[in-house]
């Protein structure tokens, strides 16, 4: 019955599943995939490699090297395949151990059936890649604070003078009292005048 299955039934249902034959060919791409010479052979280029992936890797978009996350390789998805496809054509130029090989694979079966093979070759990638420096925001926002503790620092004096110019409406209206008073001083005398008796006439 196994041989049956194996024989018979099996093909058909890939035949069915597989038009193309898109997967098959992964398949058989994946097992003829000798990982352990590949990686012997990045291990003795090393130091000829590393100057062309970092210059590979600076010279891609975005996209690209959002395939990598903490120096580690991403999960191959439809939504970065056409990156992943894009970074093994730039690793097929410089003639990384593997790329091409994939790359041309990828070319007949697609990114999501090879998925392992290219996550093997950007695994052996990742050391390679320059490690990102950290952006200088926090240097800006400590910018910031001190400025606006100069403002702070520079307020104070400015309150202060608005204390001393406050008391002058009061010494003002002190002097506008005095002056009344000195006009009233006249008036009054006049009216003491007019109350006193005429003086008496001479004979």
């Amino acid at each position: 019955m196994t041989s049956v299955w194996k024989t018979k039934v099996l093909p058909r249902l890939n035949k069915i599943f597989d038009k193309d034959g898109k997967k098959a060919a992964a398949a058989e791409f994946l097992k003829s995939f000798n990982k352990e010479e590949i990686g012997k052979e990045i291990e003795d280029k090393k130091t000829e490699l590393e100057p062309k992936v970092v210059e590979a890797y600076e010279a891609s978009p975005p996209e690209v090297k959002a395939l990598f996350k903490d120096k580690k390789p991403v999960k191959i998805s439809k939504k970065n395949s056409a990156a992943a496809t894009k970074l093994l054509d730039e690793l097929a130029k410089i003639e990384f151990p593997g790329a091409k090989l994939v790359s041309d694979a990828v070319a007949k079966s697609g990114t999501t059936p090879l998925s392992p093979a290219i996550t093997f070759v950007f695994d052996k990638v990742a050391p390679f890649i320059p490690k990102e420096e950290p952006k200088a925001e926090p240097e800006a926002t400590s910018r910031e604070v001190a400025v606006e503790e100069k403002k702070e620092e520079a307020e104070p004096p400015a309150a202060a003078a608005t204390e001393e110019a406050a008391p002058a409406p009061a010494e003002a209206s002190e002097a506008v009292e005095e002056k009344k008073a000195e006009e009233e001083k006249p008036t009054e005398a006049a009216a003491e005048a007019a109350a006193a008796p005429p003086a008496e006439e001479k004979k």
